[in-house]
């Protein structure tokens, strides 16, 4: 295993050079079953987003770390729009025990036990995914680095709910030197989790 995610920006993942699998974690968020229709057999890029996502868990399990799968849920009282669904974590391939978590709310730590799972678990090296980019991804990944968790997001493993935002929400991340963490691809991860 290297020491950092070659080619991440704004810095090297992990800022201090030392990518350790006892404290990585993989988090791939997803809205919640009431905010999302089921995905069409043959839907194009989010099968292969989602099949990144599972790639991506398989070689977490891989090198000792986790994964996590958050379900975000809408704000009470508003009634969301309906979506595309993910497929879940379980239905990605994962070789491994997913740990399985329902957030309150769009962030994946509010009203829920995240923080308290990942500390138990010894993880602050966070990897994120899932869908949406610009909602739950962005949100679960802002209150993660709130909490001094160092976190990369793996682009190319999220789904936006409007790809014309997306260069908007990797903006946001990478801004001020990464003030959210740090951006990069599944193909990056991948190099560096397995020499």
């Amino acid at each position: 295993m290297s020491g950092t995610v070659a080619s991440t920006t704004p810095y090297s993942w992990p800022y201090d050079g030392r990518l350790d699998p006892r404290r990585l974690a993989l988090l791939v968020v997803l809205p919640g079953p009431e905010d999302a229709e089921s995905v069409a057999d043959g839907a194009g890029a989010p099968d292969s987003v989602l099949g990144r996502v599972g790639v991506l868990a398989g070689a977490m399990f891989d090198v000792g770390g986790v994964v996590v799968e958050v379900t975000t849920t809408p704000p009470p009282g508003r009634r969301p729009e309906r979506v595309p669904a993910p497929r879940r974590a379980a239905n990605l391939g994962l070789r491994g025990p997913a740990h399985r978590i329902t957030s309150g709310g769009v962030d994946g730590f509010f009203s829920s036990p995240l923080d308290a799972t990942l500390r138990a678990l010894g993880r602050d090296q966070l990897v994120l995914c899932g869908q949406w980019l610009e909602t739950g991804v962005h949100s679960t990944m802002r209150s993660a680095n709130d909490r001094g968790y160092e976190c990369l997001l793996a682009l190319d493993a999220c789904i936006p709910y409007d790809p014309d935002l997306a260069p908007a929400a990797r903006s946001q991340i990478e801004m001020s030197g990464g003030i959210f963490g740090a951006v990069g691809d599944t193909a990056a991860v991948l190099a560096a989790l397995v020499p």
